[in-house]
């Protein structure tokens, strides 16, 4: 600098503050020397705004001329610098809407190949990942819904759980005079137990099995439902045999166990079996009727409140209240299926869930309560409406539910 910033006063070479007024010089930039690698950059002047409120445009990269460290002039596009091989990224399954019919069947995998929902080219191994992307795969099992004419279930995994361990079956056959009977069983794994998954799948379709045998041939429906109860615990003992189960089996877990609760609807009877704490209630369409629980739970709660030590709200408070002391299983102390009949005198519906439901409406009057009005004219949405409600109340465990209207609609005759 020449001379001063402020005053214009002529300065000297060595000068760190003006004589005239003292102002600092060492705060003024010194101009850089020429061909110095520092010179500052000529940036295009950002143009001033207007009165239209608008935001000025910004500057792009490519408005500014550059060099890399190198001295080179930068590139103008993305620059790689290994290319990525075909094989080591290959691309997903061609785009529907602007593929060629020839691409997509080029593209389409052999009968039976699962592909996974991430990248939609890499195949799902049997543990469940994607061999390309490993992205873990929804389970088949995680939400499951079925709906027939006279009845519908809906299951889902809950909030909390990392596998859905519940299994419901739908089902209705006609009896020897024509008349229909709608079928619909509950089972719900025992987490503590080995493959829970699988015990309640497999009490669940023998259960089925074993009704469809019996009622068509006229065995009475209440007779029935304790041979279906006995077929699916001989079922579930089975599973304990299995080298898979031997294969993870420790010394701190038990065999294959899981609960049950099943209905069985016709014209004019309700027939309930269950074991565990799975349970069944009764839901008037006349709101003004009492609703009703069918099933006593085989749990700690239970007894201390069958034995008087405890009243109902007590038992239930404590820790150790869902602690089953029924189930079907290799260790069960006992099988003692429970079954009941009931004559209705009222059209209704029938709701049969697992505790993943009844731990967020534990009384008949709860459960009436969250039932749509609509149930017996729409059992899907109103299954649907249940799992809803205790998902939304936390999901803690699994949550499936049946829904049944009675007296058995006449569409609902034939099998499933």
């Amino acid at each position: 600098m020449s001379v001063c910033p402020s005053c214009e006063e002529p300065l000297e070479e060595a000068d760190r503050f003006c004589g005239a007024c003292g102002y600092d010089l060492s705060a003024e930039p010194r101009a850089e020397e020429p061909g110095s690698s520092d010179a500052s950059v000529e940036w295009p002047a950002a143009p001033e705004g207007d009165s239209s409120d608008l935001p000025a445009p910004v500057h792009l990269p490519t408005d500014l001329e550059g060099t890399d460290s190198g001295g080179s002039e930068l590139p103008t596009d993305v620059r790689f610098d290994i290319p990525p091989s075909d094989e080591e990224f290959r691309i997903a399954a061609p785009d529907p809407r602007t593929a060629t019919p020839e691409q997509l069947g080029s593209a389409t995998p052999p009968a039976g190949t699962k592909l996974c929902v991430a990248c939609r080219a890499g195949h799902v191994d049997p543990d469940g990942y994607c061999e390309n992307c490993g992205h873990a795969q929804p389970r088949e099992r995680d939400h499951m819904e079925q709906e027939l004419d006279a009845v519908a279930a809906v299951s889902d995994r809950g909030l909390r759980h990392h596998r859905n361990e519940d299994s419901f079956a739908i089902s209705s056959a006609a009896l020897p005079d024509g008349s229909p009977a709608v079928v619909a069983v509950v089972c719900d794994g025992v987490s503590s137990a080995t493959r829970p998954d699988d015990a309640s799948l497999a009490a669940s379709r023998a259960a089925t099995e074993a009704l469809h045998e019996a009622l068509p041939r006229g065995t009475h429906p209440q007779q029935a439902m304790h041979e279906s109860i006995v077929a699916a615990a001989e079922a579930v003992n089975a599973l304990a045999d299995e080298p898979e189960t031997a294969r993870e089996h420790k010394p701190h877990q038990n065999a294959p166990a899981c609960t049950f609760v099943a209905s069985v609807v016709t014209k004019e009877l309700l027939i309930i079996g269950w074991i565990g704490d799975s349970r069944a209630y009764w839901v008037p369409d006349d709101r003004e009727a009492p609703a009703a629980r069918l099933t006593e739970d085989d749990s700690w709660a239970a007894q201390m409140v069958a034995a008087g030590l405890m009243s109902e709200a007590e038992a239930y408070a404590d820790e150790r209240a869902h602690a089953i002391t029924g189930w079907l299983g290799a260790d069960a102390y006992e099988l003692e299926p429970h079954t009941a009949s009931f004559k209705p005198d009222r059209p209704g519906v029938v709701v049969v869930c697992s505790d993943g439901l009844w731990n967020y409406a534990e009384s008949a009057d709860e459960m009436a309560r969250i039932l749509p009005a609509d149930a017996a004219r729409n059992p899907l949405h109103s299954a649907q409406v249940l799992v809803g409600h205790a998902l939304d109340g936390g999901g803690h465990d699994n949550v499936t539910v049946a829904v049944l209207p009675f007296p058995v609609p006449q569409s609902g005759a034939g099998s499933a």
